[in-house]
């Protein structure tokens, strides 16, 4: 905790106001909808992505009195018990103040740097030194601008060590992550084509990395990383097949799931099973290997404790129940910053009116006073309903807790009681370390499917919002698009985040989607683009807004709303500017201007139009025209109505290649989930990712066919696997016969023979696969739609709804 007038000697600011410059400050806040204790915070109008100042008042009304602006002109009349610093840079000066922090420890930190592989060697390498050191990891992917700060601001005197994650997406911003970090020891995963956006060659992102080493005397890399420029970097430990690395790899070899390495270190010839098969995999245990001998363990403990780490699902996931409930699973590590994300992201689901946590007792942690109260206070203040808690360490912060919860001394225990538990109806986190195995709870709480699932990244559908607001103006709203169950990839899961990230409309196909996402919780206004007359009545009952798109579809609503004496009620004018799909045409309007002055039974909320090539260069002068008639129609409409309107005609390729027709509001459609049929240089992430595994592998000779009608004819002596996935699940029949590929780790395999209904096959005679593997089934669906002639929609919103979704959040 720090006295606020002690902090403005560490940070760039211009001038202060500060009526109460001894108020206090524990946690650095950002964002509002994650401000649990308000008079606790420090708040950062932060403008990368919106505009801090907007929440101001908002923060305020939670209790923050401490604000950090960079507007000059801002208004702090309003807050007169508020204390202001000026900056020119708030995000800046978030990043100073968590230096200040830093600044307070002389503990060994490691920064870990890379294109791949970063969070994975920081988790492991937690669990393979916790039992020696109280260690400290930055949570998640956390490695930001922004995520490095959070994460070093959580640093206490109770930590021996620490692991902290940074990554960069461009040159320049590795000094000042470099400036925070520290770091007194250094590793570098690897560097490839990942986030190559910003940098102009591979040797430019190496040298940019490598910033974050310049004050460190050892740093960790495989000798592959540095090629031909190991001379520039002599401080450097490696690892690699070469006679001059520090670890050499001899020889390896594979035993059923095992990897065997041999290895030779400090004239030491040694052997070590890693537990997994993938390359990615042995580049990250060969990381960890050579980080601990460093760090002086002898071999026979690194032996020991390789050979008990596990795959790591390296994200938060959001899974549907048995028992009408949501499972969130964060099973995978337990610490105060990453309970903290999990619990914000507990907070945001709105499917379920009751919220409760399974929490294991944390890994490596000593339970002090301090420590105790701190978690205490975590947990009472969150919106929880139940607590159950797992291990007897936990029994002084239960004494502690204003919250119903319940202790249980180990995983068996609460397994024995889980029938006994309510946990119906309710959005459950469960939060536990590695050592408490809390996914065999996961196991026996979630619905079952088969082996094929669509992975959605909710992630990077923030990202991607992130991405086109930055193309808005402000004041400019979005209406997101979550028809067709949100593109194939959820309803009530994708809306909340939308929700949560502030998206201003909602707009659905048909009445039961919206009633859907209704009675999970979601409040914002919502548009139907296809109501009848048969669904008026659920269209009251769940507050939806009709689109109204001819006389007849008018008429027919306003005197629905007659006879149940509603005025005023929202409605939503679709115009025909050259779609010709649905919609009033220019000679239309009057008339339907007329039934509505004539009736106070609805107001017109908005007015639209649909741009039929808005990405097109070769159709921009007929976009042109739409523009114009709808500029045109729109005044008339406003004329007549005597009040203005939300104006909304852009699309997914609209917002970019059309900002002049921002107007009020744009529709973000296909573009939130990862694709735009338009090139417009925004850097999208795949929400989506299908994945089967393999059910088993044949030995065929070149005699032989393969599949229906014997289409898949082989040319040699070939091994052949059957996946879980056909076209009933979603895998578009014209894909069989080697014109769809799938990737099984790491490598591209082309098709076999026509598609089934619920499996096809894959020619991997070049790759060491076994069953049971994991298959990536649409490696990149633009290609793939391109290769049959369709376009992504097609395929996302083909994958069928016997195919499990499973959301995360990294």
């Amino acid at each position: 905790m720090y006295i606020l007038d002690t902090i403005l000697p560490h940070i760039s600011y211009s001038k202060s106001s500060l009526p109460f410059a001894k108020a206090t400050f524990s946690v650095l806040a950002y964002d509002t909808r994650k401000i649990r204790v308000g008079d606790d915070s420090l708040f950062f109008a932060l403008v990368q992505q919106r505009d801090g100042h907007r929440f101001i008042a908002e923060a305020y009304e939670k209790g923050v009195r401490s604000f950090v602006i960079s507007d000059t002109a801002f208004d702090i009349s309003p807050y007169p018990e508020a204390n202001f610093i000026w900056v020119a840079d708030t995000l800046r000066a978030l990043q100073q103040i968590a230096t200040f922090h830093r600044n307070h420890f002389s503990i060994p930190i490691i920064g870990i740097t890379g294109s791949n592989g970063k969070t994975i060697v920081k988790t492991w390498l937690h669990q393979l030194i916790s039992e020696e050191y109280n260690c400290y990891q930055s949570p998640k992917s956390y490695n930001s601008q922004l995520g490095v700060a959070l994460s070093l601001w959580n640093l206490t005197s109770e930590h021996q060590i620490a692991l902290i994650e940074a990554g960069v997406s461009k040159v320049g911003e590795m000094d000042i992550l470099e400036e925070m970090i520290q770091p007194t020891i250094g590793i570098c995963t690897s560097i490839g084509p990942a986030h190559q956006e910003g940098f102009d060659s591979i040797t430019q992102k190496l040298e940019e990395k490598w910033k974050l080493f310049k004050s460190v005397k050892t740093v960790v890399a495989p000798s592959t990383v540095l090629e031909d420029v190991l001379n520039k970097y002599p401080n450097c430990t490696t690892w690699g097949r070469d006679r001059t690395d520090d670890l050499q790899l001899l020889g390896q070899h594979r035993d059923k799931n095992n990897t065997i390495l041999e290895l030779f270190y400090k004239e030491q010839a040694f052997s070590l099973t890693v537990p997994f098969i993938d390359k990615a995999s042995i580049d990250n245990v060969m990381t960890c290997t050579l980080v601990m001998l460093t760090l002086g363990y002898a071999t026979d403990v690194i032996k020991l404790r390789i050979l008990g780490l596990r795959p790591l699902e390296m994200r938060l996931q959001l899974k549907k129940g048995k028992h009408n409930n949501s499972i969130i699973d964060d099973t995978y590590s337990n610490d105060l910053a990453s309970l903290q994300i999990a619990l914000d992201f507990l907070a945001q689901q709105n499917q379920g009116e009751v919220r409760k946590l399974i929490l294991s007792d944390f890994e490596g942690e000593e339970w002090t006073k301090s420590s105790v109260s701190k978690l205490a206070d975590l947990l009472n203040v969150q919106p929880l309903n139940q607590i159950i808690l797992v291990g007897n360490r936990l029994k002084g912060v239960k004494a502690h807790l204003t919250v119903p919860s319940l202790l249980f001394e180990s995983t068996d225990a609460l397994l024995d009681s889980l029938q006994q538990l309510n946990l119906t109806d309710s959005v459950l986190l469960l939060k536990g370390g590695r050592k408490f195995e809390l996914e065999r709870v996961s196991r026996l709480l979630v619905e079952k499917s088969h082996d094929t699932i669509l992975e959605i990244n909710l992630k990077a559908l923030e990202n991607n919002l992130s991405q086109y607001r930055s193309c808005l103006k402000n004041g400019v709203r979005i209406m997101a698009m979550v028809k067709a169950f949100s593109y194939g990839s959820g309803s009530f899961e994708i809306a909340n985040v939308l929700q949560f990230n502030k998206v201003d409309y909602l707009t659905v196909a048909f009445v039961d989607e919206g009633a859907e996402l209704r009675r999970a919780g979601i409040t914002l206004p919502i548009m139907v683009l296809s109501p009848h007359e048969g669904t008026f009545e659920d269209m009251l009952l769940y507050r939806l807004e009709p689109e109204i798109y001819s006389l007849r579809i008018l008429k027919a609503f306003v005197s629905f709303l007659e006879e149940r004496k509603i005025e005023a009620y929202p409605i939503h004018l679709k115009l025909d500017t050259g779609m010709h799909r649905l919609g009033f045409m220019t000679d239309e309007i009057q008339e339907a201007l007329t039934t509505i002055c004539a009736n106070p039974t609805v107001r017109v909320a908005t007015v639209f139009s649909h741009l039929a090539g808005a990405g097109s260069e070769a159709l921009k002068s007929f976009t042109t025209g739409q523009i114009g008639l709808f500029e045109y129609m729109v005044a008339k409409i406003e004329s007549t109505l005597g009040y203005t309107v939300i104006k909304h005609i852009c699309n997914t390729s609209g917002i970019v290649h059309h900002p002049e027709a921002h107007y009020d509001m744009v529709r973000l459609g296909i573009g939130a989930y990862g694709f735009d049929m338009a090139p417009n240089g925004l850097q999208l992430e795949d929400v989506g990712r299908l994945k089967t595994t393999i059910t088993q592998i044949k030995q065929l000779s070149k005699t032989e066919t393969v599949g229906y009608d014997r289409k898949g004819v082989l040319q040699r002596d070939s091994r052949i696997a059957t996946v879980k996935i056909g076209y009933a699940d979603g895998y578009d029949r014209r894909l069989g016969n080697g014109v769809g590929n799938m990737v099984i780790n790491g490598r591209s395999v082309p098709t076999v023979g026509n598609i089934c209904m619920d499996m096809c096959m894959l020619d991997v005679t070049d790759i060491d696969v076994a069953e049971g593997d994991e298959v990536l089934v649409f490696p990149n669906m633009s290609e793939i739609a391109r290769s049959i002639g369709t376009i992504p929609y097609e395929l996302l919103t083909g994958i069928s709804s016997r195919v499990k979704r499973v959301y995360f959040y990294e």
